[in-house]
């Protein structure tokens, strides 16, 4: 354990990684895995000495016979986490460093478990009947026996009985298909940092001391929350009605509640204070997109038909707000805001001797903040702005008592350097308007963001989001899901793809080693039991398919097929060496690796306990993996026990039937069909 761990800290070092969430988590569970190998490797060399060789010649012995075994399962395992290093997008950059660290740990733990764990057995071990035992070790290896001979006694009944084992592995394989298309998936799992984020909106045109006003209440309500041990507010950015609030809440040792609660605690609050909405937000460990929006997750419509584009996007919000699943649905549809409007005569502005710019420039002087002069003091410097009294900016008939001086020192011009209204130059009028034009791509958008209630799945909110969509939306406006939703979707098809890829990699790895088609598919045979046994777990803690839980799904499938490996191997070895049929073979096997199997599987499910448990700051996302890892290989424990010697009895009756079909009997075949000589050394 501790050779592989520093092996893996110098391969961290030579490629530059750091000791991050990911790399930490890991080495966590590459504690639970490191160990099968040398697990394997002793077991294997105890057994001899148990049969009375001496420590050295057990050594040997047993490193000789385990030693294809040991590398069939650190290749395939290793191997699993090959098609994440391909993987492009969030996730692929998300788990990066994540596949190298945990790669790299397990090929260190199998060069260690085949080179320094035989040398140290056959120095330091001593014979079975040179060495003292307790109580404890007296009574674990009564209880061993007891479960090896109970073991023995159930696999013979059950491989009478092949048949029933087949249909129940074909069960198990259709229930997990079941399980994949109906568990509720997400993507990236919240997390509690201490931290809630808010943005408050109120009415289209309202003044900066309203804005002002509404958002000192806010404050007020964050303030005396228990749980908030700091905040900090402002209003504007980017549009005066809107605001932000950022609340630093209590260590997660001083509050009863969890930034998912405490913003469940905060919205009826916040919902009480008249002329304004207050949007809160767990920030997400990873902010994907630019886009800052009231929600989490973005839906973002494009036409170039500005009327109709308006009107589907309102359409769609309203219909959106009526989906039980969605909470705080708004849009940044602004075009409701009052504006004033001073249209120019300018034939009559001509007239008066009056230019366009003289009055753009005294409509500024009046409503604008033009910097006029800077006082100086020994210790600050200050503004001169000038501006109208508030009191007449909040109104709009103030407009009438503008003036603008005409041209001076034309002859031609009567009026020439009077005072002349703005009412008689201008037509001066109020409607609405948009307060902001949004744009993606080129095109003009309008973006709905959602979020979604607790206990509901990312995957069923975009689904019943498109659903809608398709419903209420003309053919003339595109959408699609930005920032994080769009992440989602993407990762969804990629997590299949790899999976998928995963299982041909590994397939193709044992498919060298063993020089066969068959085998493979018989150590590969526990993977439905375990995914199954995962997505059941995830099932009944509530918890969803996220990015995290599939990569635990994908480990899986390097893990599991390690009983598969010992069992195959020793039978394969029975087979030809002692011309054993296969029952025999591999009832022999299963009694022999008993002992590793559970030790290795024990190790695994110990080492990855303490993320299922999920213990820590951040462990939200880490404990789905968690999950889905100890589900998965406590399920598949016991049903491959059974299972795996009844697949190999029968595809060792198909190889019978239709002739050994095997990598090296492909090109030891001549051109006609009759086997050409063997190759020389």
């Amino acid at each position: 354990l501790p050779l592989s761990l520093v092996g893996t800290f110098a391969a961290m070092s030579l490629l530059g990684y750091s000791l991050d969430n990911l790399s930490m988590m890991a080495l966590t569970l590459s504690v639970g895995f490191v160990v099968d190998d040398a697990i394997v490797m002793l077991e294997n060399i105890v057994r001899h000495m148990e049969l009375g060789e001496a420590p050295l010649e057990a050594a040997f012995k047993g490193s000789k016979e385990i030693g294809f075994t040991i590398l069939s399962m650190t290749l395939s395992l290793a191997a699993v986490f090959i098609p994440v290093l391909f993987m492009g997008g969030i996730v692929g950059r998300l788990f990066h460093e994540f596949a190298v660290t945990i790669g790299c740990s397990i090929l260190i733990s199998g060069f260690v478990s085949l080179t320094l764990t035989p040398m140290l057995s056959g120095r330091f071990l001593r014979a079975s009947g040179e060495a003292t035992h307790g109580r404890l070790y007296r009574t674990t290896e009564r209880a061993y026996d007891v479960a090896l001979g109970w073991y023995e006694r159930t696999l013979s009944r059950v491989m009478d009985r092949r048949g029933l084992a087949l249909a129940f592995s074909a069960a198990i394989l259709v229930a997990t298909a079941v399980l994949f298309v109906v568990i509720p998936k997400g993507f990236l799992p919240s997390e509690d940092v201490s931290q809630v984020f808010g943005i408050t909106e109120t009415v289209q045109g309202a003044s900066y001391d309203e804005m002002k006003a509404h958002q000192l209440q806010a404050m007020d309500i964050a303030q005396h929350d228990p749980n908030v041990q700091d905040y900090m507010s402002f209003i504007g950015g980017g549009q005066m009605n809107q605001g932000r609030i950022f609340m630093h809440l209590k260590p997660r040792a001083q509050r009863a509640l969890s930034a998912d609660q405490v913003i469940q605690e905060l919205n009826p609050k916040f919902a009480a204070i008249p002329g304004i909405r207050v949007f809160l937000q767990n920030p997400p460990p990873i902010r994907i997109g630019g886009q800052l929006t009231k929600s989490l997750y973005q839906f973002t419509l494009q036409s170039l038909d500005l009327p109709t584009l308006y009107d589907g996007a309102k359409q769609l919000e309203a219909k959106l707000r009526q989906v039980p699943g969605l909470v705080d649905v708004t849009s940044d549809l602004q075009i409701s805001n009052p504006q004033a409007t001073v249209i120019i005569n300018r034939d009559r502005a001509s007239s008066l001797g009056v230019t366009a710019e003289q009055v753009e420039t005294a409509l500024y002087d009046a409503y604008g903040s033009g910097q006029i002069s800077t006082i100086y003091t020994p210790t600050n410097e200050y503004w001169v702005e000038m501006e109208l009294l508030p009191d007449f900016q909040r109104d709009l008939s103030a407009l009438n008592l503008l003036y603008v001086r005409s041209s001076a020192g034309s002859s031609t011009l009567p009026s020439s350097g009077n005072l002349v209204p703005l009412t008689a130059l201008c037509d001066i009028g109020s409607n609405i308007g948009p307060l902001t034009v949004s744009h993606a791509g080129q095109l003009p958008s309008v973006t709905i963001s959602f979020n979604v209630k607790p206990g509901v799945a990312l995957g069923t909110a975009v689904n019943e989001v498109q659903r809608v969509a398709r419903q209420t939306l003309p053919s003339s406006i595109t959408t699609n899901f930005t920032g994080t939703a769009q992440a989602f979707q993407s990762s969804q098809a990629g997590l299949v793809f790899l999976l998928v890829l995963a299982v041909l990699v590994i397939y193709m790895v044992l498919g060298i080693l063993y020089e066969s088609f068959v085998h493979p598919l018989t150590i590969l045979s526990a993977l439905p039991f375990a995914g199954f046994g995962a997505l059941l777990t995830l099932l009944l803690f509530h918890i969803d398919l996220t990015v995290y839980a599939f990569v635990g799904v994908i480990m899986l499938v390097g893990l599991v097929k390690k009983n598969g490996i010992m069992m195959i191997d020793f039978a394969i070895e029975a087979e030809r060496n002692e011309g054993k049929s296969a029952r025999e073979a591999i009832l022999e096997a299963c009694s022999i690796r008993f002992r590793p199997i559970m030790m290795t599987t024990m190790a695994a499910l110990m080492g990855t306990l303490p993320i299922a448990l999920g213990v820590g700051a951040g462990s939200e996302s880490r404990r789905p993996l968690g999950i889905a890892v100890v589900g998965g290989l406590a399920f598949s424990q016991l049903i491959t026990l059974y299972v795996t010697p009844v697949i190999y009895t029968y595809l060792d009756e198909l190889q019978e039937r239709v002739g050994t079909f095997s990598f090296k009997s492909l090109w030891r075949r001549g051109s006609h069909g009759e086997p050409a000589a063997a190759p020389a050394d």
